[in-house]
């Protein structure tokens, strides 16, 4: 699933795709908030991805349907 997320004061989002559910990610953003703690999302490949709690401005959580590859409609 993709996670977007916009952080204060910087004109790039940071992007990444992750294995973690939407659930997941929405609990660590909610936690982050609440206790102005760093939020730590992990990538495809393991990566972590570390932003201050302070500093979020939106996270943007994709759904974890994978879209479809080739021409079939």
């Amino acid at each position: 699933m993709e996670i977007r997320i916009g952080v204060q004061h910087v004109a790039r989002e940071v992007v990444l795709e992750s294995e973690q559910t939407p659930d997941e990610v929405q609990k660590l953003v909610e936690t982050a908030l609440e206790k102005g703690t760093p939020l730590v999302l992990t990538d495809e490949r393991g990566h972590h991805v570390v932003v201050p709690g302070n500093a979020l401005g939106y996270i943007d959580i994709g759904s974890e349907t994978r879209g479809r590859v080739g021409f079939g409609g």
